[in-house]
């Protein structure tokens, strides 16, 4: 049995992957605002900072995995917080994390991201980039140039962010070299208290007007039963992956777009890459 760290236990995905864990006799230190082993605002330095020193301690600075599943909806007037807890609130706490999950040998990380990621047109690749470098002020300011409809833009941009920074993280000597799988799962609509707050914002039409080809909408459930399988020796060879659950929604926006052979554009660096992997090894 493991020792398992999750954000966002509390409620919705984090919570249905909590019960499912423990379900199957395993540890689990539960990170969120209330109701849990630890409790801590990640939209904040300091409630970062406290959750990842409170979660080494509780498990002896060793930790078999990682489910990031805290998180933010696109809220207008929110854009700061939505960007703090979706980006800084996962990248903050898996380094410091790290050399926990090292420690293990074998160790599996689940980043909870979403399928706005490639269903929002026309994020700013400016604000995505703002956040890899860590430039908060920049991601807000770009995203503030749609104004009043900045509230999907900040939200997308900040899982875009999350999910580069977590492929890149995948294939590094200080992840994957060490022994942590990292994935991201990407979420369509479930059946979350976020989703529910979304509609009550007057939303109603928009979510249930999205092309969900299998129909209706997803389980916590649902959510919790391929996170745990993602933390299982069955994912052993999954890394960098981004796992789409969604109903075929992105399928149905994306046919085409995935997946796409190396063009003559993409050649010069296809060779680039294959270059630093020999020398690597």
């Amino acid at each position: 049995m493991g020792t398992y760290a999750v954000t966002g236990a509390a409620s919705g995905m984090g919570r249905a992957t909590t019960e499912r864990l423990r379900g199957d006799g395993h540890t689990v230190i539960g990170v969120d605002l209330r109701d849990v082993e630890v409790i801590a605002d990640l939209a904040t330095p300091q409630g970062r900072a406290t959750a990842a020193q409170e979660v080494l301690a509780r498990a002896g600075d060793r930790l078999d995995g990682a489910v990031c599943a805290a998180g933010l909806g696109g809220i207008p007037g929110r854009d700061r917080l939505v960007q703090q807890v979706n980006y800084f609130g996962v990248v903050e706490l898996l380094e410091a994390w790290r050399p926990a999950l090292a420690a293990a040998g074998n160790s599996k990380v689940v980043v909870i991201g979403s399928n706005s990621t490639t269903l929002t047109p026309m994020v700013p690749e400016s604000a995505v980039r703002a956040l890899l470098r860590g430039d908060q002020e920049k991601a807000l300011r770009v995203v503030g140039r749609f104004r009043g409809r900045s509230a999907p833009f900040a939200y997308a941009s900040s899982k875009l962010a999350v999910t580069r920074w977590a492929r890149h993280a995948a294939i590094s000597p200080q992840w994957s070299g060490a022994g942590i799988r990292v994935n991201v799962l990407a979420p369509g609509i479930i059946s979350t208290p976020l989703l529910e707050e979304q509609i009550a914002r007057g939303e109603k039409e928009a979510v249930e007007g999205l092309a969900v080809p299998i129909g209706g909408r997803g389980n916590p459930k649902d959510v919790g039963d391929w996170v745990t399988f993602m933390l299982s020796p069955a994912a052993d060879f999954l890394c960098g992956s981004v796992i789409f659950l969604d109903g075929g929604s992105d399928a149905w926006f994306r046919t085409d777009d995935w997946p796409v052979s190396t063009g003559p554009a993409g050649i010069l660096r296809y060779m680039r890459r294959a270059k630093a992997w020999r020398e690597r090894h």
